[in-house]
């Protein structure tokens, strides 16, 4: 899906397309200024390993967040269907209804895409998410979604 190479494309600038699965969690910092609120958001952002193995990420990961980048790959349609799982399964876990932001990623591979900007609308309105088509390689839109979501917090 990416996850990996978003948050690193966001915290370093860097985008590597070597394939490395998250095992467990990775966290990262970044400050993000937000001149709209006249202030500053420092996020530690947790790497969690998505797809078969996220159910064995503990709840204890998931108690503590403050909101979420939930990320789906637009070549892979199974993907948004797997945001609603990750967010009913956050949701038990928080109780309480966090911020939440969608990652589109991979809008450079255009034919090979496989979700519609439809079905993000839907997505996005039953998740209550907004969300953006980014793209870890090229860079596109990934500030703007952890900006969104820092803006949320604030």
């Amino acid at each position: 899906m990416g996850k990996t190479s978003l948050v690193r494309q966001f915290v370093e600038g860097l985008f590597n397309d070597e394939y490395l699965s998250t095992i467990g969690v990775k966290i990262s910092r970044r400050t993000v200024e937000l001149p709209d609120q006249n202030a500053k958001a420092n996020l530690l952002v947790w790497d969690l390993a998505g797809g078969d193995d996220y159910s064995k990420v503990t709840s204890g990961y998931l108690a503590g967040a403050s909101g979420v980048v939930m990320v789906c790959d637009l070549t892979r349609k199974n993907t948004l269907q797997m945001l609603e799982i990750y967010a009913r399964q956050l949701d038990k876990v928080s109780k309480k209804n966090l911020p939440k932001v969608i990652l589109a990623n991979k809008v450079d591979l255009t034919t090979d895409r496989q979700i519609t900007e439809e079905a993000l609308n839907l997505i996005g309105e039953k998740l209550n998410a907004n969300w953006f088509l980014t793209s870890a390689k090229t860079g596109e839109e990934v500030e703007k979604g952890f900006t969104q979501l820092a803006e949320l917090l604030i």
